[in-house]
């Protein structure tokens, strides 16, 4: 039995558009580049840059383009409206509200390859509370793949799920020039050197490998500036500890999906139970 989704679902679309217009005036992907290894690339490959650890994402415009977008998407989608010091206080945080059972892996998932599409990036992170739901992302991609090529004309991309135990493949994440989708969960990178002095209660991405020519395998991660998708970020980055680790993945942007956000940061898309109820996406609300 082959399952068969449905790419036209217009609540699922405004909510992936909501991401991609945040980022309206960034250079276009024209397509591919053979490496080169250069301090930074411009023009048509501007929303990439190389450096000597790999390939990253390079986001051109900056944050007052990236506010003007904000403040169009929020008038559009009938949200309040963020003002600049709070804009500035959130960071480079954005939040999708979506009600459970109405797509939302579906969406950020769709996302990333629209942002590929549309503007180049390559590099993405999910980050998730637990591996039970890292199970479930990684099983999502894989029941997804086929539909999203067909969408997507046949795309290129890996994804994988995070192994301390083949921490080397970080290398292969920040040098390939195809999608690169991590699925890790937070524990995985939330303790380093600084927790404690006995180096086994730290987490292996942050200690020097010799697979890696003695460099973290952080480094290649930041290296990347990777755009981080959280799901259900009130359980991943809800202790400094946790929104520290996410700071040291050196992201571009941090996209932040649940249906119960405890801190809606530049919220861009709201689908509230009323509004699911509404389009029949749900049967009852209490």
């Amino acid at each position: 039995m082959k399952i068969k989704f449905d790419s036209t679902q217009q609540y699922q679309i405004d909510a992936v558009n909501s991401i991609v217009e945040l980022f309206e005036g960034q250079p276009l992907n024209k397509g591919d580049f053979s490496i080169s290894f250069e301090t930074a690339n411009v023009g048509i490959f501007s929303s990439q840059v190389q450096t000597e650890l790999g390939i990253g994402n390079n986001l051109v415009l900056n944050d007052d383009a990236v506010f003007e977008n904000l403040v169009k998407i929020q008038d559009k989608n009938d949200l309040d409206r963020i003002s600049l010091v709070d804009f500035k206080v959130n960071g480079n945080n954005f939040s999708v509200e979506m009600e459970t059972g109405t797509g939302k892996t579906y969406v950020y998932l769709r996302t990333i390859f629209e942002l590929s599409q549309k503007y180049g990036f390559k590099k993405f992170i999910i980050v998730v509370p637990s591996v039970a739901i890292r199970e479930g992302a990684n099983k999502n991609i894989e029941i997804t793949e086929e539909h999203f090529k067909a969408l997507f004309n046949n795309i290129e991309f890996e994804y994988f799920l995070y192994d301390s135990k083949k921490a080397n493949r970080l290398r292969q994440f920040a040098t390939s020039n195809q999608i690169q989708i991590m699925i890790i969960n937070i524990d995985a990178f939330r303790k380093d050197f600084s927790d404690s002095e006995d180096d086994k209660k730290s987490n292996v991405i942050f200690k020097e490998s010799d697979k890696l020519s003695g460099r973290k395998p952080i480094e290649f991660v930041q290296a990347t500036k990777p755009i981080v998708i959280i799901d259900e970020p009130q359980s991943v980055d809800n202790t400094p500890k946790a929104q520290e680790a996410i700071k040291s993945l050196n992201p571009l942007c941090i996209f932040r999906y649940s249906a119960t956000h405890k801190n809606p940061y530049n919220l861009v898309y709201k689908l509230d139970p009323i509004k699911a109820y509404e389009l029949k996406l749900v049967k009852q609300i209490v």
